[in-house]
């Protein structure tokens, strides 16, 4: 069977599995919901099932009564696999066995939160990009070497989509809503659910150094805060070895060995990224984000930027402007011609 597209996948179903995150799941199907809503059709499907076809409890003790077992004459375009917590008991031989058949089906399949984990332990993430959140990453990294696990909220490859649960759901599935509708639907949802700004794909889990590397490693995540405290006027590599009492050698050494980058590589890298979410999310000019993240030269600061995320800052400015809302496009004398739900009508 052909795979789908992302902007041909209408009908989604979601897997829970015993002890499932509620809050990844009702950031996803929400989504869908609020398209419809503001679409004024049904241009979104889903589905609540479970292995059995009866209900399960989400991990703060609710569960979700509507629920039915998985259809395969009458497929899904994608089927999500809500994990949470104690994923390892909840796959069980026979969520591998359905998920297994979907895989062979050939529909998207995806993991929200510990999802991802379920898919890996069916195989069907052998060679693929995923993510899953980043209490779980290094023991999958051990376990599951074939993936190639990321450090983003969520990743999209090929007929697979994992995300890192919590919020990122919500940014997962607007990431599919813009595939299929435009990023003026994407930014209607987003007001009505008072969300600044939907990331992308880039964007990536903040994932504590102490969780990253060990809480074995003191010397490590103490050198790594004192980067963080101190973005705007970054320390000398003297100046953070002689602060945390150790030499410039040993310096180099653990994070070379630790993180496979040099110290002052893992510190541009980070202000870089700190500059990325000031871009995004205030208004500074890129002059002020320059300054503020400790650059003194605009030129070494859009090399550095064009480097790490593979455009100039003025760039990323310009890609993320706020996108007017539907309402106000449909109240617009530019183009009349063009109807604002015939632009969104399904196919």
């Amino acid at each position: 069977m052909p795979i789908k597209e992302m902007s041909q996948v209408k009908h989604v179903a979601f897997l829970t599995l015993s002890n499932f995150s509620l809050i990844a799941f009702s950031n996803a199907i929400e989504i869908l919901r609020m398209a419809n809503y503001l679409l004024g059709e049904e241009v979104y499907q889903w589905s609540v099932i479970t292995v059995d076809g009866q209900p399960v409890e989400a991990s703060n003790g609710l569960a979700f009564t509507k629920t039915t077992k998985l259809d395969f004459a009458n497929a899904p375009d994608m089927l999500l696999v809500c994990g949470g917590v104690n994923v390892q008991k909840a796959v069980n031989p026979e969520v591998i066995k359905l998920l297994t058949q979907a895989g062979k089906h050939g529909m998207w399949v995806g993991g929200l939160c510990t999802g991802s984990y379920a898919l890996a332990k069916a195989g069907l993430l052998d060679g693929y990009k995923c993510t899953i959140h980043w209490e779980n990453m290094a023991s999958l990294c051990e376990q599951f070497p074939s993936i190639h696990f990321m450090e983003e909220l969520f990743v999209i490859d090929r007929n697979r989509c994992t995300c890192a649960g919590g919020t990122a759901p919500l940014d997962l599935m607007l990431a599919f809503v813009s595939a299929r509708f435009g990023k003026h639907l994407v930014a209607e949802i987003s007001d009505q659910f008072m969300v600044v700004r939907a990331r992308d794909s880039k964007d990536q889990q903040h994932i504590p150094v102490a969780a990253r590397v060990g809480y074995s490693h003191k010397a490590l995540v103490e050198v790594s805060a004192l980067m963080e405290a101190n973005i705007e006027e970054p320390l000398s590599l003297d100046e953070l070895a002689r602060l945390a009492d150790l030499s410039q050698r040993h310096l180099q050494r653990m994070f070379r060995h630790t993180l496979n980058m040099t110290p002052m590589h893992y510190y541009l890298n980070l202000r870089l990224r700190r500059a990325r979410a000031l871009l995004l999310q205030t208004e500074m000019s890129v002059m002020s984000v320059t300054v503020a993240c400790g650059f003194q030269s605009s030129c070494h600061f859009s090399k550095s930027y064009r480097t790490l995320f593979g455009y100039s800052p003025s760039m990323e400015r310009n890609q993320h402007k706020p996108i007017p809302p539907l309402h106000a496009l449909a109240s617009s004398p530019r183009e009349p011609e063009e109807s604002l739900l015939g632009e969104f009508t399904a196919a």
